[in-house]
């Protein structure tokens, strides 16, 4: 991937006003206004031969036929962001918008797709203090582990149960290798670099614990729901990641981070918390990546998802991947990739169709047609496996397609 997409990436991704996202610029006044983003749209065949699967299971199941077509965007939804800069009394300021639209309905008059709004936050600061953002966006525990997945410009898992296409965007490697960072409220400071090391602290709007059902995909009845309803509570939540980067022939970066709330409702009345750590190193065209995370209480693919029984009792959860890229002479990245994310049941869930790991292996192929453009073609093998041995579920997944920045 040339330093144009990989620019592009980062700015649509992890938006920000101190980096310039390498979209089109124009001077407004006092202001610099920067529109970008990039449109992407893959053919994608889910081959599924499973009936039914556990609950937060990743596979997709059998509907019709052991097979689903769709034509869908990828793990980056199409984007269009707006960001406005500006330095007055020694203080850089900014504001960032943007749009997802969807690229795809599953039946007429569906009034093409779903849209969706993921970023509107403001930040100010200074190269000798730091930054402050407010607002929200891409949370900080979790980050790191999607900027570096390579199904960043592709499919990977679909992540839907029973169906296939009419989504805003397929999961990538979310919940077989990390826990989705989303889209959050928070009020963030950023330390300046101080040779290489970087430090964010964020103050986050805390969230509710959420459920997975299992389906029987020829009813669509849920057979089982995995937890009770727990609620957020009264504190904040807080999230934090620290990193080192270096250049030169071996270059890299190392990062750690944190997510901790206070969750009331159940039984455990507690913290969950997670933490996590990962490194990206680049030699020649070779670049490899290992990441893992461990935490109680936040479940499993979404935060806070699955996390508690039906009880009120936190469960334990973990994960990782790791992956490998070499770019080719022809300036193609071929990559293979292997994740997996567990989560662990307590005495409630015994003999439940619950999750008890999810995993994926991924092969693909990212070419860059132009600087700007690049052609995908991926392979992904989705295993769910279930703590009552029962509802696992497999899907192989192929898919060709096309992502543009600007």
């Amino acid at each position: 991937m040339n330093n144009k997409i990989k620019a592009a990436v980062a700015g649509a991704v992890l938006a920000s006003a101190s980096v310039a996202n390498a979209g089109i610029t124009w001077d407004a006044g006092e202001w610099t206004v920067d529109m970008n983003g990039n449109v992407n749209a893959f053919a994608i065949i889910n081959d599924s031969s499973d009936t039914e699967m556990a609950v937060g299971g990743l596979a997709n199941t059998k509907s019709n036929d052991d097979t689903a077509a769709s034509i869908n965007t990828g793990l980056l939804p199409s984007w269009l962001g707006f960001t406005a800069t500006t330095r007055q009394n020694d203080i850089d300021t900014s504001v960032t918008i943007s749009f997802q639209p969807g690229a795809s309905v599953t039946g007429g008059l569906g009034g093409g797709g779903a849209e969706e709004h993921r970023q509107a936050f403001l930040t100010f600061g200074d190269k000798s203090w730091g930054s402050i953002k407010v607002g929200k966006d891409l949370g900080i525990f979790g980050s790191t582990a999607i900027l570096n997945d390579m199904t960043l410009l592709g499919v990977g898992s679909q992540g839907v149960v029973g169906t296939a296409g009419g989504t805003t965007t397929t999961l990538g490697r979310i919940g077989t290798g990390y826990i989705y960072a989303d889209w959050n409220g928070q009020i963030a400071y950023t330390t300046p670099n101080m040779n290489g090391f970087s430090l964010t602290l964020g103050l986050m709007q805390p969230w509710n614990s959420t459920s997975s059902a299992a389906q029987d995909s020829t009813t669509a009845v849920p057979t089982y729901v995995s937890e009770v309803s727990t609620g957020s509570t009264d504190q904040f939540g807080f999230q934090g990641q620290g990193s080192y980067s270096w250049t030169g022939d071996f270059a890299g970066k190392v990062w750690a981070g944190f997510f901790s709330q206070e969750v009331t409702g159940g039984a455990d009345e507690d913290r969950a918390q997670a933490f996590e750590a990962g490194i990206s190193t680049s030699i020649s065209n070779i670049n490899l990546v290992a990441y893992a995370y461990s935490g109680e209480g936040v479940g499993t693919t979404a935060l806070l998802r699955d996390g508690f029984s039906s009880d009120g009792k936190m469960r334990d959860s973990d994960g990782g991947y790791v992956q490998a890229t070499y770019v080719i002479p022809t300036g193609t990245k071929l990559g293979v990739s292997y994740g997996i994310s567990k989560l662990d049941d307590n005495a409630v869930d015994a003999g439940k169709a619950l999750v008890e790991e999810n995993s994926m292996l991924t092969v693909g192929a990212y070419h860059p047609l132009t600087k700007h453009l690049n052609l995908v073609a991926e392979y992904s093998r989705v295993e769910a496996e279930a703590h009552d041995t029962v509802s696992d579920a497999e899907s192989d997944i192929f898919s060709v397609g096309a992502i543009l920045f600007f």
